[in-house]
């Protein structure tokens, strides 16, 4: 069976590595994430990661910072993150690298289109930390751009919940799963697939977005290799 998707951009969130566990990480959660991301690699499909970093820092967490610093702080996180990721596939056999927006070469290479292009090419998972460099923007704008940048065929956003529904299901009962459904759509009903910004760029880009739950990182697999899961947005 032939993957339906040749290059990739997964965005994990930063609680989902922490999915279950007392501190901020879930070793065998993510060992099991990084077992199928070897599956995936071993079926040709060429992987690039963003990662959030709400398992140590999110925002401002209630405190009245400066915006600007308490982003700063979450960019570090997610560099954090993605040291951890980069263990636990390599562990798994998967030939990885990380590079983050803002420089720290002791650690990971500076993000470079071309470099993290032929990182891929070489069928390496290239995590992207850092998000954009800038404050004010989420790790989802940096997943959807990064995907743009790396002509990704779709971006796999995997989520705590298994797909874009009409209201949050935690809070409403009568809240039914949409299989498809257009960025249009998205932004004129407020859904919580991702940020505005990120849905927008998406949209002006044509990049497809599939939103499927992590709860079984088996899906990661399954969305690549074209299954229906999840809600698709183009």
């Amino acid at each position: 069976m032939q993957p339906k998707y040749k290059r990739v951009l997964l965005k994990l969130s930063g609680e989902a590595l922490a999915k279950g566990a007392d501190g901020i990480y879930n070793h065998g959660f993510i060992d099991s994430i990084a077992a199928v991301i070897k599956k995936c690699t071993d079926s040709g499909v060429e992987i690039g990661v963003v990662v959030g970093a709400g398992n140590i820092w999110r925002g401002r967490q209630g405190v009245n910072m400066d915006r600007v610093r308490a982003d700063h702080m979450g960019m570090l996180a997610t560099a954090i993150n993605s040291l951890a990721l980069q263990d636990a596939f390599e562990r798994a056999g998967v030939d990885t690298r990380v590079m983050t927006a803002v420089e720290m070469k002791a650690f990971a290479e500076p993000y470079i289109r071309s470099r993290a292009t032929r990182h891929l090419e070489k069928g390496r998972v290239t995590i992207f930390g850092c998000g954009l460099g800038a404050p004010y923007f989420s790790t989802d704008t940096a997943a959807v751009l990064r995907a743009a940048e790396i002509e990704a065929d779709v971006v796999l956003l995997a989520k705590n919940i298994d797909g874009v529904y009409t209201a949050d299901p935690r809070k409403d009962k009568n809240a039914t799963k949409i299989d498809e459904i257009t960025y249009q759509e998205i932004l004129a009903r407020g859904l919580a697939a991702m940020d505005s910004t990120a849905t927008s760029f998406c949209m002006d880009n044509h990049i497809p977005i599939l939103v499927f739950g992590l709860d079984d990182p088996e899906n990661i697999y399954r969305a690549v290799m074209g299954e229906e899961i999840g809600t698709i947005v183009k």
